[in-house]
């Protein structure tokens, strides 16, 4: 081992440390010198370069009919702004140039705004220097943005022009407010939901957010993505455009009759195997006297049904055992004192209806019938009627995929530790039976008879069927059944063919059709005010017709709610019109006629030709496959015109060429304006042309001399 030179080391040392020093001592002087001294100029550097991240939001997803059409979709809107400090005084001595112009072309965007308006709005922003002065108030669609975009200045780019814009995701419906309530909607400018399917699928509907980080690098801003959003998915609804608009209109059209007067109204249309709504019309009576969509009624009304629910009542005893459709029941004269209250049926002025058969008192809606009925064998155990209530699945909670859903309250009695009832009185029995006493939901009440209509099996209904990404399914939502059968299959039988007495020979004729069986029940019921009970002020009413269609084959069924003050008031007339509109409105639509079955008698065959170019003419009439007698070659598609008449005889068209020399007027009497036009036109005569159809009349004279120039007024008739 050789002896350490420490002589020779340690200077070597000393200078490296030396020289670590003066470098560290760098440094920090280095780092004070910008900390002080160039403080503002690093200052200036860093508020150039800025990083920020920036939520991405996705596109909403669209909602469907059940035959693709645009339902509701998200179109992007844009607010405009002018900032009034970028460009410097390029800009601004261009800006005074182009004013005129730029105020000018806005007027002609918007008219409800003249040029000189727009002039004293641009000033005004450019005296104040504004960076974010609003160019018009409100948002506007690609189209009009486009238009503003190309105005002198605002064509150019932010930095140089200061043009500026945002833009928005606004959700549109393309059928207006046509199922508004069941659709749903948006809160404004918020990307929030308000209401209907809007708001039950907005998860699926919003999709997810993404992540662009921004940097701003000397005054320009780069978007760099680091999560891109995920647009929301598509949902199919059951809602036939169709179904929904005629339901629509039928429902107005009835509310505004002035014998009607109504203030709000409901129609609900189901398809019977699936469950499928395929229409939910909600109506209310605003202050301008128009009805509008303004709260879904058909799952959050909750109104005593009334005669509605008769259908119910008498199934259940049916289904017990305790009565067959032979029994009779004694309805006296149209009056009958049940515990100290008096019931009457709609014609006891009339004398009422005596003693009639089980299935006549639904047919001429007798409360007196149904109510003795059920009170005669449930009275002194009224918890076994409302258990068979719920039995039939009239009581069901049909957790529907809208907010506001509300279930049926259907009270069962309670007792307490002696036997006595606590919630129930002697009369609630006989008045529940008739549709007092409860509240039911009228998607409640069409599901209960769309049940009668399937056999026996309710189904849940269904308003969307599945849910879509880029035209695949992602999810299918299959028809879903509550009850496989809610009663026994003879009470279904007979149930059914009682329904279809009712309006064949009963109280709901005028929801009948000549075309097809309807079945179905009618109601007529008072609603109650609150505290002021039944008869507080005019008498409020709820009527109402629920059934099924074709009776024989059930497709559809469907119910009418008609909410109206004072009287006239009857569920069969009233509701049932209705109902009788939409049910051969839709099945209309699946009528398939030949067209054999349009010929009669008067149909004419050989068509009225017009006067003018035969070849066109006869390029027609023998691709019709009607006889003519032309004589010559050429074809409509190569021009070559053959001018002539055409007189219509009864089995063929007779046509026959005529020839005018090039410096005659021609006769143009009994042609189209294109031909007469052509003929004038050519020969050197300027046409004027009153009036449609062919020519009646011409101011010049066939067979006169062509003068060029003049004028040949034609008249159409």
């Amino acid at each position: 081992m050789s002896k350490f030179e420490r002589e020779k080391v340690m200077p070597r040392y000393f200078s490296i440390a030396v020289a670590l020093a003066i470098l560290g001592v760098a440094i920090i002087g280095k780092t004070l010198y910008i900390m002080t001294a160039e403080k503002e100029y690093w200052t200036e550097v860093a508020s150039r370069l800025k990083r920020d991240s920036v939520e991405v939001k996705p596109n909403r997803g669209n909602i469907l009919s059940c035959d693709g059409q645009l339902m509701a979709s998200s179109i992007p809107e844009f607010k405009m702004y002018m900032d009034f400090l970028a460009g410097g005084e390029q800009k601004d001595s261009l800006l005074t140039v182009k004013m005129d112009s730029i105020c000018m072309g806005l007027n002609a965007i918007f008219p409800s705004k003249s040029a000189e308006e727009f002039r004293k709005h641009m000033e005004e922003g450019r005296k104040r220097k504004s960076r974010h002065w609003a160019i018009w108030p409100k948002r506007v669609d690609y189209d009009i943005f486009t238009k503003v975009k190309s105005l002198p200045v605002f064509n150019l780019s932010i930095y140089k022009g200061g043009f500026y814009y945002d833009e928005f995701n606004a959700r549109r419906r393309p059928f207006g407010s046509l199922a508004k309530r069941t659709v749903g909607d948006m809160f404004g400018a918020k990307d929030t939901a308000r209401c209907g399917l809007e708001l039950s699928y907005d998860s699926i509907l919003r999709g997810t957010s993404g992540i662009t980080q921004r940097r701003k690098v000397f005054n320009k801003w780069l978007n760099i993505p680091v999560t891109p959003p995920t647009d929301g998915c598509d949902i199919v609804t059951t809602i036939d455009v169709g179904i929904q608009d005629l339901a629509e209109r039928a429902l107005i059209e009835e509310l505004k009759d002035p014998q009607v007067h109504g203030d709000a109204g409901v129609v609900i249309v189901m398809d019977v195997p699936t469950g499928d709504i395929k229409a939910m019309v909600n109506m209310t009576k605003c202050a301008d006297g128009e009805y509008r969509e303004i709260k879904n009624l058909a799952v959050s009304n909750l109104l005593e049904p009334g005669s509605v629910f008769k259908t119910a009542s008498i199934m259940v005893a049916l289904d017990d055992g305790v009565v067959d459709t032979t029994y009779k029941v004694d309805t006296g004269c149209g009056v009958w004192n049940m515990y100290g209250r008096d019931m009457k049926d709609h014609n006891w002025r009339r004398g009422g209806y005596q003693v009639i058969s089980l299935p006549r008192s639904l047919e001429v809606s007798s409360n007196i019938g149904v109510s003795r009925i059920i009170d005669d064998h449930y009275h002194s155990k009224p918890e076994k009627f409302v258990e068979g209530i719920r039995r039939i699945g009239l009581a069901s909670d049909l957790h529907l995929p809208i907010a506001g859903s509300t279930p049926p309250r259907i009270r069962m009695p309670k007792k307490n530790e002696r036997g006595q009832y606590l919630n129930w009185s002697k009369t609630a029995l006989a008045w529940m039976s008739i549709g007092y006493e409860t509240q039911i939901p009228p998607i409640s009440t069409v599901t209960f008879y769309n049940a009668i209509a399937n056999n026996g099996k309710m189904m849940r209904p269904r308003f969307v069927k599945k849910v879509m990404k880029n035209g695949e399914v992602i999810k299918e939502f299959k028809p879903e059944v509550i009850k496989d059968k809610i009663c026994k299959e003879k009470t279904l039988k007979e149930m059914q063919t009682i329904l279809e007495h009712v309006v064949s020979q009963g109280l709901g004729k005028k929801a009948g059709s000549k075309s097809f069986k309807v079945a179905g029940k009618t109601g007529t019921a008072q609603v109650s005010q609150g505290a002021g009970g039944y008869k507080s002020g005019v008498t409020h009413y709820l009527l109402s017709f629920a059934g099924f269609f074709p009776a024989d084959a059930p497709m559809y069924s469907c119910i009418v709610c008609i909410q109206k003050s004072g009287l006239p008031a009857s569920g069969g007339g009233m509701s049932g019109k209705v109902f009788h509109d939409v049910a051969e409105g839709i099945m209309a639509r699946h009528l398939k006629l030949s067209v054999e079955d349009a010929r009669d008698t008067a149909s004419v065959f050989i068509p009225d030709v017009k006067h003018g170019n035969l070849i066109a003419a006869t390029y027609v009439l023998d691709h019709l496959g009607i006889k003519n007698n032309s004589q010559w070659s050429g074809s409509y598609a190569n021009g070559n015109p053959i001018w002539g008449e055409a007189t219509r005889q009864a089995t063929q068209v007779e046509v026959k060429q005529v020839k005018t020399p090039r410096n005659i007027v021609p006769d143009v009497r009994g042609m189209g304006a294109r031909d007469a036009v052509y003929l004038l036109e050519s020969r050197g005569i300027k046409t004027a042309i009153h009036g449609c159809g062919k020519v009646s009349e011409q101011s010049v004279a066939p067979g006169s001399t062509v003068k060029l120039g003049q004028l040949c007024v034609l008249t159409m008739k």
